[in-house]
């Protein structure tokens, strides 16, 4: 652990020479004087005074380096049987024209687009061109329904929205453009023009003035050339869920995203010019938006956009499939694709029908890794398996193992150690530091590494209210966890009403809202339970309006619609029960907690302020049964 806390260290103590160093390895309009601007405390701005741009980055200057032959993107879609790869050189001739076409519908320096596609090449062209042009973008998640999509328009406010015609699932495919023209009818905001890409799977129907059809907006474009911007001004936002039930826009700025995703790839992920990284994950998440689009193409790596499923497409070979044709030296995905593999084929006996020489490191992240599916990983391959542990929030690793720096032994359900920048602290209840070994809430002292969220979109104060108002000084995490004698860190779940579905993070205020619309509703919780696939999946308990005749399982089948109407599919809810009471203190607060420790099977101290014990108990078979 020698070399690690050196560096680690020097990064906590001497912030502006270390982060000052890494700076140089990207390309600058004008270099940074000021690495960090510490005059707005507890808000801090990484290379202030700096100008660049993140797609000159990611391809210009490969392509001016000579590397613009050097594969840049693959695509591999089996649940459309299409296959594609593009160059540096290429996937800039792609960028630039539809930054082009971007650019003659009027979208320039800070304004907002929203994207709102699956998982195919144009996602990341769309992405890039708008970093080209020093806009804004907002990826939406193609699964998310119309009316959380209206929201984020709503919030953005987007001159342009940028779409495909549907997305494919392994046995359906779903329509995107009804899903637009919902969420613009009800949105307040309404944007100049939607261009669409057309599938061949589904034609959208257009709306003749608003919508342009992506080919043709491409054919009338010019190519447009990189704007610089400031390193503080944002590149992306990215609606993450909340406790209060309505999403908040994280805000990335331009450069110290760059400084920081470009360290990460050789130092944590050991990944370096010419090699394939590959995260299966989706664009619509932080770590498409991190590792599928930016960093593996500011690193000058290859990228892959696989456009399918880790079973289903066609078996539970699948990743092996990927990994074996085009030579991938890292996966990075979440734990829940490695469960389903395993529940498909516990054995893992297609894994010998390909060809894994060039690959070597499984990293999982999203989710906590459970030691079994670590251990049936690490056997299976033969390869280290690293469990590294990030939010949407830090946009990169907070804690790993840094594969490329000081590789360490692994201990299952730790993500190893703090990653350079990230001063993580344990606190108990009264606030002070716990001692090792001690379980606490994990904090993390400002300032914050570069590549961190910047603000929360359209709210300024939000950040250090939701983040940075707990302990003056620390970010929450909304994490719980411990630091070991060796000092490994454990995060062992979220402490607040935000649950991880397979690496979606959603909030339960969100799901209760929904609940509590229904008109046969009096009161509701959703708490999330322990899954052994998708790590977390909801659970609802409602009880019902006085004089309610209708059986309880119609109504459950109603509300689990009602969600998976709003919310997509995505949400995994599955199950809600009708209850006679739900468990309160006596000033009326839910006892989520207490209800989800009895549904995971742990004994947890009942408090003192309950109202009335009994409910608690005799909610006890029901939480139990799932």
């Amino acid at each position: 652990m020698g070399v690690y806390r050196d560096v680690w260290e020097r990064s906590i103590t001497e912030p502006e020479a270390f982060w000052g160093e890494a700076a140089k390895q990207i390309d600058w309009y004008r270099e940074p004087t000021i690495v960090l601007d510490r005059s707005k405390d507890p808000i801090f701005k990484w290379f202030a005074d700096g100008e660049m741009n993140t797609c000159f980055n990611a391809l210009d200057r490969h392509v001016a380096n000579g590397r613009g032959d050097s594969l840049a993107l693959i695509y591999d879609s089996p649940v459309s049987s299409t296959k594609a790869q593009y160059t540096y050189r290429e996937l800039l001739d792609e960028v630039s024209h539809f930054a082009g076409a971007l650019r003659n519908l009027g979208v320039h320096h800070g304004d907002r687009v929203v994207i709102y596609m699956p998982m195919i090449p144009q996602a990341a062209i769309a992405m890039l061109a708008c970093a080209r042009l020093g806009a804004v973008h907002s990826v939406v998640f193609g699964g998310f329904a119309a009316h959380e999509l209206a929201l984020r328009i709503e919030d953005a406010r987007p001159k342009v929205v940028v779409t495909a015609s549907c997305g494919i699932e392994v046995n359906r495919v779903i329509e995107y453009k009804p899903l637009i023209d919902a969420a613009l009818e009800e949105s307040s905001h309404a944007p100049s023009h939607c261009i669409v890409f057309q599938r061949p799977e589904a034609l959208a129907q257009m709306v003749a003035g608003r919508d342009i059809d992506w080919v043709q907006a491409v054919d009338r474009a010019d190519v447009a050339e990189c704007v610089p911007v400031k390193a503080t001004d944002p590149l992306y936002i990215l609606y993450t869920s909340g406790t209060t039930g309505r999403p908040k826009g994280v805000v990335r700025d331009n450069g110290g995203h760059a400084v920081a995703l470009q360290w990460s790839m050789s130092n944590i992920y050991d990944t370096n010019p010419g090699e394939v990284f590959w995260a299966a994950s989706d664009v619509g998440w932080v770590v498409g938006h991190s590792y599928i689009v930016y960093a593996p193409l500011l690193a000058g790596c290859t990228t892959i956009m696989y456009e399918g499923k880790p079973v289903g497409t066609p078996d539970a070979g699948a990743y092996w499939r990927v990994i074996s044709e085009y030579g991938v030296k890292t996966l990075f995905t979440a734990p829940t694709g490695f469960r389903a593999i395993k529940r498909e084929d516990p054995n893992g006996q297609l894994l010998g029908d390909y060809d894994m020489s060039k690959f070597r490191y499984l990293f999982l992240a999203g989710e906590r890794l459970d030691p079994e599916t670590y251990s049936w990983a690490s056997a299976l391959l033969g390869v280290p398996v690293i469990d590294h542990w990030w939010q949407t929030e830090t946009g990169w690793p907070i804690a790993a193992n840094h594969m490329g720096l000081d590789p360490m032994p692994a201990k299952p359900g730790s993500p190893t150690v703090p990653v350079a920048g990230f001063d993580v602290r344990i606190f108990d209840e009264t606030g002070a530091q716990a001692p090792t070994g001690n379980e606490g809430l994990i904090m993390i002292k400002t300032p914050l590494p570069p590549g961190c969220m910047s603000e929360v979109w359209g709210d300024k104060d939000k950040f250090t209210e939701a983040y940075l108002s707990h302990s003056p000084g620390y970010y929450l995490t909304g994490d719980g966890g411990h630091f070991d004698d060796d000092g490994y860190l454990f995060v062992m779940g979220r402490v607040d009403d935000v649950i991880n579905v397979a690496g979606h993070r959603l909030s339960t205020g969100e799901i209760e809202e929904i609940l509590a619309a229904h008109p046969d509703v009096a009161e509701c919780a959703v708490i999330g339970v322990a899954d052994q696939l998708k790590g977390q999946i909801p659970r609802g308990l409602v009880v019902l309006k006085s004089g309610v005749t209708r059986s309880s399982e119609e109504i459950s089948n109603e509300l689990i619609k009602r969600v998976r109407d709003q919310l997509g599919a995505v949400v995994s809810l599955r199950q809600v029960d009708v209850v006679a009471a739900l468990p309160k203190t006596r000033s009326g607060k839910v006892l989520r907690k207490n209800m989800r420790s009895i549904a995971d099977g742990i004994d947890i101290p009942v408090p003192s302020t309950i109202d009335n014990p009994a409910i608690l108990e005799d909610l006890r078979p029901i939480l139990e049964r799932h």
